[in-house]
């Protein structure tokens, strides 16, 4: 009789599948990966993990905007900004050298002793830099209409430029403030085209530095970039009521002349 066949202890029961060749070198690394994820400090964490922005945040500069970008409004309203600060500097231009042929000259924008160009014209501040102010709006709005239509046309400029940029806006929005403290405590009068250009330069100054902040072209935290971004109307409307309460306080009684 044939005794049956016994199992060894010392035996395996079975044998053992073969790894692919290379399995034990994902291992290690895979075990590599994850020792260094745990020795990741909360702050090498925070650093290394981008947060998700809020769905609909429209602070959160979307990828074409921090490639250089812009949405539409902006790219719009740089573009009415330059348009309309171009026309009040040619007008300002056309009046500027009649006074200069005719001293007795009387420009259409002077309406009263209150509003009008003629003053302004005449005066030393119109020639704060050794030549007639209104030569830089003739320079300057250009470059704004033509930063717009590239925006608008879709283009992504570099952040070299848009910092050039907000310094010339910055230039600006400087060079306006001093001139509405000479109208409002030097000439004593306001000018009509001036106005539009005050107008426009303030949104556009606020409007740049807000989105120079949001697309990383200025430094500054995602605090401040909300606050900008979503508050720079509110911003561009006290700024306005800010100008309109200093002229009714500067002239006074002089209103009643407009009415």
């Amino acid at each position: 009789m044939t005794e049956p066949n016994t199992l060894s202890l010392d035996q395996p029961t079975s044998a053992s599948p073969d790894l692919p060749a290379g399995a034990d070198d994902l291992d290690a690394r895979a075990a590599e990966d994850r020792t260094d994820a745990d020795d990741l400090a909360d702050d090498d964490l925070d650093h290394e993990l981008e947060p998700i922005p809020p769905a609909g945040s429209r602070s959160v500069p979307s990828e074409h905007e921090r490639l250089g970008g812009s949405r539409r409004e902006f790219a719009i309203l740089t573009i009415i900004a330059g348009l309309a600060g171009l026309w009040a500097s040619v007008r300002l231009t056309l009046d500027y050298f009649e006074v200069i042929k005719d001293p007795n000259f009387t420009p259409a924008c002077d309406i009263n002793p209150l509003i009008g160009c003629g003053v302004f014209l005449a005066s030393e501040q119109s020639s704060a830099f050794g030549f007639p102010n209104v030569l830089i709006g003739l320079v300057a709005f250009p470059v704004v209409i033509t930063t717009g239509v590239l925006l608008l046309a879709g283009l992504r400029l570099p952040r070299w430029y848009w910092r050039g940029f907000f310094a010339g806006t910055v230039f600006a929005i400087a060079f306006v403030t001093w001139l509405q403290v000479q109208a409002l405590t030097q000439i004593g009068a306001l000018c009509p085209y001036c106005l539009v250009i005050w107008a426009v330069i303030i949104p556009l100054f606020v409007h740049t530095t807000a989105r120079s902040v949001q697309n990383g072209a200025l430094p500054g935290g995602p605090g401040l970039r909300s606050f900008l971004v979503g508050n720079r109307w509110i911003i561009t409307a006290l700024w306005y009521l800010l100008v309109v309460a200093a002229a009714v306080l500067a002239f006074g009684e002089k209103w009643l002349l407009v009415f």
